[in-house]
């Protein structure tokens, strides 16, 4: 390369000059024109300017070209005359294109640089004026040609062929690498799919089936209560619960303050059932708030669209009496099993078998195709009671009302038809509505007939009658004297009717209620035969009336009496027994002497509305007909004689027999304060169709003041429900004093 004090230098004018050291300087004189082989020499100051890296013209290297090799030119280029090293690197380019390409050609001339391989330059030099500017010498036309057109249209050094780029940049070899990668990765995704839809399907699908699959339980339709007559005393209905998601709940309070009036419960209630828990280690997903809503209002709440909430099937116990045997009858729980009364006795029968649908669930909703399940529900049967419903609501309210007119504290009622054995009605008080037991205290909804534990009292005198007919100790016509007072062991045992030591008929006895008569007939009949024929008439036992919970009440054993046990046991005391138990009895006095037990359950009708009646009830003879009738007759007495201890029992048309009776109340065999009012009468006493026993347990009073009224109006309302015709003979003439 030139050093620095070759380098070109500009004069006044700015253009470029040659190095000062020319080719004068190496011996060389300047020449305007050259001419070779025979033609003139082509120069200028373009090849004045074009050196090479070290300075030498072609004459300089080697002498002319040889004979028949064009000289090679150069044109200057304008737009690189800036560029000092530039003139020098186009005649470098130019004489190694020119020499590759006269190399290049068949039978060309041969190189004149002696076989060096050197390129050789050609360098002209230029003319200068006497100021020192430069002057292109003048061209000469050859053989007719202008040099500077020739020059001017000698081609251009072909551009330099761009270095071929790496095999990767190639931009349709990328494409097509590209596209090869695409192809391969969707094949390879599809062959995946493929292998996880047809092969690999059942155990990925087994693997998280259980995720996927939720089960609803579908309950099965409780079976309905009916009356005798189809009226329905308790069914279901069909209704909604409300439950709530907790892990999808967005706002509690606000959605607990919108619920709370729908849904009648407190706001505070709703939001603490919203609030996320764990149940067995994992969130809850499922929390009840309410049961039984109606369908319209589930529906208005299912419009509000409220997060984490929903509603799903459910039934709803009714029960269109409120009150109306609800003691009887009982209830459910929100889930539709029975708690209290005939709902729990049988409950397996009613409740049926709930089923459930399992299924697979995604983004909320079943999977169409997926896993399915259902095991259908079985409704449960219902039931149709011997209850007869008007009668059961008379009985009700007439209890009702003598109960607060007595300011009793427990009462209870029984009507029986005295043919089948079936109860037509059986109330007490206090009561309770039965569609909302939650709000009633666990003694209201006691059902008194069953569970109402007593000392029967003089009610219990027409056993020991009738065991005394029935073993011949006495007959209608026996008659004896009678004191005021008789004295077994301690205790001293008074009548409220003083006899004064006269001869008594037994049906003055019964009449007015002798006690000394009717220990005395005791005595006769032994404690053996006594306490045989209360068994017979069904004490000591449950009468199996079909109530949970029924009381059996209590016999006492002959191996416990004690001296004053002969008096008072005949009399109803040292007894325990129920309601129902002491109509039982009466019942059989009135049906000829066969005991009927006393059930509820008419019939059956399952699911399909097939009609099952209920199992006979068992029966057993206690009197002959003959002795029955004959103490129906002196029973008669009690509502027929002057100053008798049940006149006010008496239905006017009709023949009433029956016993009044006060005793006490025992809870866990402890005497309570108070008396218990009682009466237990038949109708018509000629031809008995039913009976009816009613106790009332008052701060005092006898059964012939607080009970035998209320017996009176329900026995008249009996009849009358079932169109029996009045009595057609007059109740017979008693003698009280032979």
């Amino acid at each position: 390369m030139p050093s620095r004090s070759e380098e070109p230098r500009r004069d006044a004018t700015g253009s470029r000059r040659g190095s000062s050291r020319g080719a004068s300087d190496r011996g060389v004189p300047p020449r305007a024109t050259g001419e070779r082989g025979g033609e003139p020499g082509i120069g200028g100051i373009s090849d004045a300017r074009a050196y090479t890296p070290r300075g030498r013209t072609i004459r300089e290297g080697g002498g002319t070209p040889a004979a028949g090799r064009p000289e090679q030119r150069r044109t200057p280029r304008s737009s690189r005359s800036q560029d000092p090293f530039r003139p020098a690197l186009q005649v470098l380019d130019g004489g190694r294109a020119a020499a590759t390409r006269a190399g290049g050609r068949p039978g060309g001339p041969t190189r004149r640089d002696g076989g060096t391989g050197r390129t050789p330059v050609v360098r002209t030099v230029t003319a200068r004026t006497p100021g020192g500017e430069a002057v292109e010498p003048p061209r000469r036309r050859v053989g007719g040609r202008d040099p500077r057109r020739e020059e001017r249209a000698a081609p251009r050094r072909p551009a330099r062929k761009p270095p071929r780029p790496p095999r990767l940049a190639d931009p349709v070899r990328r494409l097509r690498l590209g596209t090869a990668l695409v192809m391969a990765m969707f094949v390879a995704i599809g062959i995946r799919l493929v292998v996880l839809q047809a092969v690999d399907t059942p155990a990925y699908a087994d693997g998280g089936v259980a995720d996927r699959l939720r089960t609803v339980q579908l309950p099965a339709p409780r079976g309905a209560i009916y009356d005798r007559d189809g009226a329905a005393l308790a069914h279901s209905v069909e209704a909604r619960y409300v439950y709530a998601d907790p892990t999808r709940v967005e706002d509690i309070e606000s959605t607990a303050r919108t619920l709370s009036p729908l849904l009648g419960i407190p706001a505070s209630e709703l939001a603490e059932k919203m609030r996320p828990r764990k149940r067995y280690g994992v969130d809850s997903r499922f929390e009840y708030l309410a049961r039984g809503v109606d369908i319209d209002r589930a529906r208005e709440i299912m419009k509000l669209e409220l997060s984490g909430i929903y509603t799903q099937r459910d039934e709803r116990r009714e029960v269109p009496g409120g009150d109306l045997a609800a003691n009887l009858i009982g209830f459910t729980s929100i889930d539709m099993a029975g708690l209290e009364g005939l709902e729990a006795r049988y409950d397996d029968l009613l409740h049926g078998e709930d089923g459930e649908r399992t299924f697979e669930i995604g983004l909320g909703a079943p999977i169409p195709g997926g896993y399915s399940r259902t095991t259908p529900a079985k409704p449960g049967s219902s039931m149709v009671l011997t209850i007869d419903r008007d009668l059961q609501f008379m009985c009700q309210r007439i209890l009702s009302e003598q109960a607060k007119a007595a300011q009793a504290s427990t009462a209870a009622a029984v009507v029986i038809d005295v043919r089948t054995g079936e109860v037509l009605a059986q109330a007490s008080e206090p009561t309770y509505n039965a569609a909302r037991p939650q709000h009633s205290d666990p003694t209201d909804r006691e059902d008194a007939a069953t569970s109402f534990v007593v000392d029967p009292g003089s009610v219990h005198k027409a056993i020991t009658f009738g065991a005394a007919l029935q073993e011949g100790v006495i007959t209608p016509d026996t008659s004896f004297p009678v004191s005021n007072a008789i004295r077994k062991g301690d205790t001293w045992f008074p009548d409220t009717h003083f006899a004064n030591g006269r001869r008594m008929s037994v049906a003055g006895m019964m009449a007015y209620s002798s006690n000394v008569g009717t220990i005395q007939i005791a005595d006769k009949l032994g404690p053996e035969r006594l306490i045989d024929y209360q068994r017979r008439f069904g004490l000591g036992k449950p009468t199996g009336v079909g109530m949970p919970g029924e009381a059996s009440g209590r016999l006492l054993p002959l191996s416990e009496w004690s001296d004053s046990s002969h008096g008072s046991v005949p009399i109803g005391h040292s007894v325990d027994a129920t309601p129902l138990q002491m109509a039982a009895a009466y019942a059989a006095i009135a049906n000829d002497g066969t005991y009927v037990q006393p059930h509820l359950v008419k019939e059956t009708i399952d699911p399909q509305g097939n009609r099952t009646p209920a199992e006979p009830p068992a029966t057993r003879p206690v009197l002959s007909p003959d002795n029955a009738k004959a103490l129906r007759t002196i029973m008669e007495a009690v509502t027929t004689v002057e100053n008798a201890t049940g006149l006010a029992a008496a239905v006017p048309g009709y023949r009433v027999a029956g016993k009044t009776g006060t005793g006490w109340r025992l809870v866990d065999g402890k005497k309570q304060p108070g008396d218990v009012a009682s009466f237990i009468g038949m109708a018509p006493a000629e031809n008995p169709r039913y009976v009816i026993a009613v106790f009332v347990h008052s701060p005092s009073g006898g059964g012939g003041k607080v009970a035998a009224p209320a017996f009176r109006d329900m026995m008249t309302f009996t009849l009358r429900h079932f169109k029996v015709p009045p009595s057609s003979e007059a109740p017979p003439k008693f003698t009280v004093f032979p």
